[in-house]
């Protein structure tokens, strides 16, 4: 990215876009408070805000700030792009108003960062800032940001796109088994982060960065009945616990579904490489068991996660996937990458096969084009996903990706007589 600071004055171009802080901006520090209508609650001069832009041409870029202060207060507000010294704007007032913040010349396309950082007050807190207007060459063409609050945008917006991988299983067998291996590179494992390793039409499994201190192993199986409250599911409907392993705890969960959640807190480690192992048993009662192993390479055994009962469900492993999202809005200026080896399936005659094709695939934060920093692809043999973060090279959802074909001796190594 590279932008160059212009006097201030007319953009030659009159086509404009208001960008919405409430979806499209970050803070340096934790003082820094957002909401639905932009930055409110702030005092402190050492927070940075940043709002992120996507534009496809270059050139004059005139900006904007909409600002009201408190009562009669005066503020003084620098806003700068790249590494630029940027333009100092006045806001005095209590009325919301549009503050010239000057005219930057963007000289490459891609994501532009818009920096805001207060410089001087006199009353308790910095104004109300709600929007940037921009305006000039570099929107004309397409651009990607979050314009508006339908559909509760500014939080999934804040949140990034999440990007999944498809994997076919060939056509006429039926999964028992699903194996993935999953490795989160140094750096990579960023608060918020699910790296989700065995994913199933009925429920899904994988590792996610939870706090500083906690990390969780995540098996979860949704209820056939659909709601977003767990105490509405009908008895008859509910997701049972047949068992689960040692430490692990077990819940219903809502939100987002509702069904059947087990976590183990364990402190797993970026860069190294973790193996996820999936079982489907359908029962004659019309209930099928899913079960879930995980090995640590620093442990060396097969760990018992949870095995739950769903109802209403005569199924194998279908509709096999894996994903990588971000459920921390506040983390979602931060770029995460994850690497997926070894995808296999066992049929119900005990034969085992590679799945090395899969096809790409982004949310609905990317389909709509609010943001377009998502990629998938193939590297060092293995099948990666990245997402968040504001990198200009982006992956065209539905793109097929196909990994170095593995032998029969490469298949998973495992004693099913002995899992626990």
């Amino acid at each position: 990215m590279s932008v160059e600071i212009c006097p201030i004055g007319s953009s030659a171009q009159n086509i404009s876009d208001t960008i919405p802080l409430g979806g499209n901006a970050w803070s340096s520090s934790p003082a820094g408070h957002i909401d639905s209508l932009g930055f409110t609650e702030w005092s402190d001069s050492s927070v940075r805000w940043d709002t992120w832009l996507r534009v496809s041409k270059p050139g004059q870029l005139h900006v904007w700030l909409r600002a009201a202060g408190l009562g009669h207060s005066t503020s003084v507000i620098k806003i700068s792009m790249g590494d630029g010294a940027g333009h100092d704007a006045t806001v005095s007032g209590d009325h919301l108003i549009s503050y010239d913040a000057g005219v930057f010349k963007v000289t490459d396309t891609g994501y532009q960062c818009i920096h805001i950082k207060g410089i001087s007050r006199t009353e308790v807190a910095f104004p109300l800032m709600t929007s940037i207007i921009v305006r000039g060459e570099p929107i004309n063409g397409q651009t990607a940001f979050v314009p508006n609050n339908e559909g509760n945008f500014f939080y999934w917006g804040r949140r990034g796109p999440s990007v999944h991988l498809h994997y076919p299983v060939p056509e006429g067998e039926q999964a028992e088994w699903f194996y993935n291996e999953v490795t989160v590179p140094a750096g990579q494992d960023i608060e918020g982060s699910y790296f989700m390793a065995c994913g199933f039409a009925q429920g899904y499994f994988g590792m996610q960065v939870n706090s500083p201190t906690e990390r969780h192993i995540l098996f979860s199986v949704w209820s056939p009945f659909e709601t977003d409250d767990p105490a509405s599911v009908p008895d008859s409907l509910r997701i049972r616990v047949l068992k689960k392993g040692e430490s692990v705890h077990a819940q219903a969960f809502g939100n987002e579904g509702s069904g059947g959640q087990s976590y183990l807190n364990y402190m797993w480690k970026a860069g190294h490489s973790y193996k996820f192992l999936v079982h489907a048993q359908p029962a004659a009662d019309r209930h099928t068991v899913f079960t879930a192993w995980f090995y640590a390479p620093e442990e060396g055994r097969w760990r018992l996660i949870a095995s739950f009962s769903r109802p209403q469900t005569q199924s194998w492993l279908t509709n096999l996937h894996s994903f990588l999202e971000n459920f921390e809005p506040e983390q979602g200026d931060h770029q995460r990458y994850v690497l997926f080896y070894h995808e296999w399936v066992r049929d119900t005659h005990g034969h085992w096969m590679a799945l090395h094709k899969a096809s790409f695939t982004v949310d609905n934060t990317g389909r709509k084009g609010y943001r377009m920093d998502y990629a998938g692809g193939i590297r060092d043999a293995a099948f990666y996903l990245q997402n968040d973060g504001f990198f200009n090279e982006y992956t065209i959802p539905g793109t097929w990706l196909e990994r170095p074909a593995e032998n029969k001796e490469s298949q998973p190594d495992i004693d099913f007589t002995k899992l626990p």
